[in-house]
């Protein structure tokens, strides 16, 4: 079988470069020392208190500001009624300060680090091991946001965002989650089974604002048992990845990643759509490309079958939409035949993310009463030979060519021997949602010319239809014109033939 192996590149990026380690700390009945008065060490004590560690406090009485003042009368924290020294940091977990100077600063940095004690200095980064990071709470669910000190506001931000998407009820969920682990995972041997009670919990704790109620606990143990009794089948689940835009990714296609054992993917998906997939996931490039060396459709099954029967959640992950010349007919049919369960999650198909970044309908209804959409090629790397050109060429309609970029000049003729005119407005655009991106616009006399300077290494789509009239002037400013002006001179048309790169 002629897989491809995932490349190197991609093994050795699976964790990209992070700016600091996230960690979270276990503080509880730990010593921290605190030197300064301020309402930010306030804020810091504060915090370190509520994970339980037994803070002190090093500040003349005449420094603290009213925060720390009313922070030192209602809690249990120590307060030291003289500046800190060299002595404070014996059997200290962690040490904190807020320095006027640079020279304090690096005084306290340098006596906590002789001390063995991870130390920070408040707005002082250059005196700081570690950092705090912007907290959204539902402890034992805790959330950090760090933007490495660059943007406070934007951390605040991210923070703001996630405390929306987090129910209030999820702290309660989490506790019984905590409550009922051991019970479960004596009940649930790890793997397969274990995963989908805790994925069926998960679902259940973030579709509710409301906490659990009493006979909750009950229920999911009863749903353990369920589970353990019945052998857990594999599935397939095909996905539409979408035409490569990390961010058009689907909610459910998001959870299908997450969920996923393996994951055998098309040479087209992005490798910003991969890092959002389970890390422990085995994924397989079996990359279908025109005019390359593929993966044979019939070991693509073969593969989905072997670790489906195996008890794998597979996911098929297709750019695109699945659906739409993915391919996806055949597959289906193999795998219902082997008794395999099978769901489709569908992407944002390429004409739809093309339209979007040309802000352009393709059933503008002054223009086009039709869309189509066409394959460019067959599986003999060849024009298909059951298309009807001549209803393609009949004005009244949008098509879209899917795959059309090594075809351009066979499109183009066979377009104009049905009765298109050579002047019907054209569109190409490649990579479309991606950083690459490629427009070309022109009259359909001039595709087969504008491939040549197109190139056809990347993703292809071409739209042909009075939908794309007049986007020279309105959308495709400044132009790069790629066709010999002198044609154009003698060539007249309503529509120029421009290139350009870019968003």
């Amino acid at each position: 079988m002629r897989t491809k192996p995932l490349p190197q590149s991609d093994v050795q990026e699976r964790i990209a470069p992070l700016a600091k380690l996230p960690v979270f700390w276990n503080l509880a009945g730990k010593r921290a020392v605190i030197a300064g008065g301020s309402d930010g060490a306030a804020w810091k004590a504060e915090l370190l208190q509520a994970c339980g560690a037994e803070v002190e406090l090093y500040c003349e009485t005449v420094h603290l500001g009213e925060t720390m003042k009313a922070l030192v009368e209602r809690t249990s924290m120590i307060h030291h009624t003289h500046p800190w020294h060299c002595g404070i940091f014996a059997g200290a977990s962690l040490a904190l300060a807020d320095c006027e100077t640079d020279d304090e600063a690096r005084a306290f940095f340098c006596a906590a680090r002789a001390a063995g004690v991870p130390v920070n200095v408040i707005d002082k980064p250059a005196y700081c091991q570690f950092q705090f990071g912007s907290i959204v709470n539902r402890s034992p669910v805790i959330v950090s946001i760090s933007t490495d000190g660059a943007a406070p506001i934007l951390a605040q931000a991210i923070r703001q965002r996630i405390e929306t998407l987090l129910p209030a009820s999820l702290k309660q969920w989490a506790t019984l989650a905590q409550s009922l682990r051991e019970v479960v995972n004596c009940r649930l041997a790890p793997g397969a089974a274990r995963r989908l009670f805790w994925e069926r919990f998960v679902s259940r704790s973030l579709s509710t604002n409301e906490p659990p109620t009493e006979e909750a606990a009950a229920g999911l143990l009863a749903t353990a048992e369920r589970i353990a009794s019945a052998p857990q089948p594999g599935s397939v689940t095909l996905v539409g990845a979408g035409p490569g835009d990390a961010e058009l990714l689907t909610l459910k296609a998001m959870r299908a990643l997450q969920a996923a054992d393996v994951i055998l993917f098309d040479d087209l998906v992005s490798p910003d759509v991969l890092e959002l997939a389970r890390r422990e996931a085995k994924r397989f490039l079996v990359g279908k490309r025109g005019g390359r060396e593929s993966c044979r459709q019939d070991d693509i099954n073969d593969m989905m079958v072997r670790f489906a029967k195996a008890g794998k959640r597979v996911v098929r992950l297709k750019s695109g939409d699945p659906m739409i010349f993915g391919r996806a007919g055949e597959e289906i049919t193999r795998l219902k035949s082997e008794g395999i369960v099978v769901d489709v999650v569908p992407g944002i198909t390429a004409a739809s993310a093309m339209a979007a970044s040309l802000k352009t309908s393709l059933t503008n209804r002054d223009y086009a009463q039709q869309v189509r959409f066409v394959t460019g090629h067959s599986r003999h790397h060849e024009l298909p030979r059951t298309v009807d050109w001549a209803s393609l060429a009949a004005t009244n309609q949008t098509s879209i060519f899917y795959m059309g970029g090594r075809m351009a000049g066979q499109i183009e003729q066979r377009l104009r021997q049905h009765g298109m005119k050579g002047d019907m407005p054209v569109v190409v655009v490649s990579s479309v949602s991606r950083p690459q991106e490629r427009r070309w616009a022109g009259p359909l006399k001039s595709l087969a010319a504008a491939m040549q300077t197109m190139g056809v290494d990347d993703p292809v789509l071409i739209g042909v239809g009075e939908v794309f009239g007049g986007m020279a002037e309105s959308q495709f400013s400044p132009l790069e014109t790629v066709m010999d002006q002198r044609q154009s001179n003698s060539s007249p048309s309503s529509l120029g033939a421009m290139t350009f790169s870019g968003r």
